[in-house]
């Protein structure tokens, strides 16, 4: 499976963000379950889920204290690139 998704090093702390559709975030049981599926592409990573409306501005679900820091990140600031995970 390929998916679109960002490695990020930040204030000390290191994470994985990923890209789904904004349904997932829409169920905290199934984004939960969407996150750990993508744990094995990023081992001992926390994960966090980005989806974007219509509009492009993005929702993010996983730790509270990097998703506010990436709330107020521009989404072009991150370092988008495709994984592939089997």
């Amino acid at each position: 499976m390929r998916f679109e998704g960002a490695i990020v090093r930040e204030q000390g702390i290191v994470f994985a963000i990923v890209v789904v559709k904004r349904h997932i975030l829409d169920n905290n049981a199934e984004a939960t379950r969407v996150a750990h599926s993508f744990q094995p592409a990023f081992p001992g990573l926390p994960v966090v889920l980005m989806a974007q409306n219509h509009r492009g501005a993005a929702t993010y679900f996983g730790r509270p204290d990097i998703a506010r820091f990436l709330s107020r990140v521009p989404v072009s600031a991150i370092p988008w690139r495709e994984y592939t995970l089997n």
